[in-house]
């Protein structure tokens, strides 16, 4: 087997692994498409392949004691079950139409390319979502109201600070003594009643979720120490995120 394209494969198999894993995936998924990509597209005998939360790590055996091993750095996380989809569907047709190093990565460059979500409609979506907690869990129609705006402005709050660092944690604590300032400043402003059910509104635009359950599904499926980090990650995230609508609280 030829070690160039072996090693083209794995180079391709990889970038689909490292984008799986940065729209959300969980590890199993990430380990099980490299490896089916190696063994069933390319024809690899055995491909051994190691991932955690920040790296992915595979090795394709080839013949007698020839090896080809990379890897990738995962250096942010950002939920994104459109490409997770678009990209099973690239595992799935490399296993079954074989197709060739070049064609996989002209398909990866549209997938990567593609905006992870629509830049208009995303600020509604995060107005109406705050609005919707904000009364879920008591507040008023003001409180809807002042949620809703907060929402819509952090969403671009987010989206510049996105633009100077991928540093979820740091985005988090901005993000979020941003969100507490602004609940706090529309009750003494007038336009909400409740600084409480309006903070909370706009928390659960940040609350790792699913993040947090795929921790959980790693675990029972035996990826102990990457369900591990992520859980780790997601509750320190999650402190992050209250730790700085209090502080935003007690400076006002």
């Amino acid at each position: 087997m030829d070690s160039s394209l072996v090693q083209a494969y794995l180079y391709c198999a990889l970038d689909i692994g490292k984008l799986l894993q940065e729209s959300g995936a969980e590890i199993s998924r990430v380990e099980d498409t490299v490896s089916r990509i190696m063994k069933e597209g390319a024809g690899v005998p055995r491909v051994e392949v190691f991932s955690i939360t920040s790296n992915i790590t595979a090795t394709a055996y080839i013949s007698g004691f020839e090896t080809v091993t990379q890897m990738r750095r995962i250096r942010s996380v950002r939920t994104n079950m459109k490409r997770i989809e678009e990209l099973n569907q690239l595992s799935r047709d490399i296993v079954s139409l074989h197709l060739e190093p070049k064609e996989i990565y002209r398909r990866i460059k549209i997938i990567r390319a593609e905006p992870a979500v629509n830049a208009r409609l995303l600020p509604l979506g995060y107005a109406v979502i705050s609005g919707a907690f904000a009364c879920f869990f008591g507040g008023d129609l003001s409180d809807f109201a002042a949620s809703a705006l907060i929402g819509f402005l952090l969403c671009f709050l987010e989206r510049g600070i996105g633009r100077l660092t991928d540093n979820l944690l740091m985005t988090a604590l901005i993000w979020s003594v941003a969100g507490g300032f602004l609940a706090h400043l529309s009750v003494l402003a007038g336009l909400g009643h409740h600084a409480d059910m309006i903070s909370i509104g706009n928390i659960m635009l940040f609350i790792p979720g699913i993040a947090f359950t795929n921790s959980i599904r790693d675990m029972f499926i035996g990826d102990t120490l990457s369900g591990l980090v992520r859980m780790l990650e997601s509750i320190l995230l999650a402190v992050i995120i209250a730790m700085g609508f209090t502080l935003a609280g007690r400076l006002i």
